[in-house]
């Protein structure tokens, strides 16, 4: 676990200053059904893009809010990090993208009889997003729409 001493004095005096929310009680929804009988779909805030997308937009003031939809068969060595953030170092995420997207993983689970089903596409955010307005405005809802659209039981967040 990094300690504030551990970061640049830019990133310490970004950090003291940022005005953290607290969401209090988070907001969730019991399960009702086995997690063997559930459909499951990452949300990773990794800001990974399959090749042939867009990448995020580094240029948006506080964050670009918008979302990638990943699909489940999207080689996980293809994923390409767009992530904007500087605190932290990348290279683990990009040797093994399966740290922050985890999708071999719950293949895997699929296979163990663990978990049900892994839907067919998963959600990419950007991390770091400093002014997230837009994020809960406008891009959490519509990707919460694409979940319900597709039947999901449980979305595992996956925060970078």
């Amino acid at each position: 676990m990094a300690e504030l001493g551990d970061f640049s004095l830019k990133h310490r005096l970004f950090l003291k200053s940022y005005p953290w929310r607290r969401i209090d009680p988070v907001p969730r929804t019991e399960l009702t059904r086995p997690l063997a009988e559930c459909r499951l779909a990452l949300v990773s805030t990794a800001g990974f893009v399959r090749p042939d997308q867009e990448d995020f937009d580094p240029s948006v003031r506080g964050g670009d809010p918008s979302w990638r939809a990943i699909a489940s068969d999207t080689p996980v060595s293809s994923l390409v990090d767009t992530h904007r953030s500087e605190t932290f170092d990348h290279r683990a995420m990009c040797q093994d993208p399966n740290l922050a997207f985890p999708i071999d993983r719950a293949h895997e689970l699929v296979a163990r009889g663990r978990i049900g089903s892994v839907n067919q596409q998963h959600l990419s955010f950007m991390g770091s997003i400093t002014a997230p307005g837009r994020l809960i405005r406008d891009s959490a809802p519509a990707a919460a729409r694409v979940l319900r659209k597709d039947e999901v039981d449980i979305a595992l967040l996956v925060p970078v």
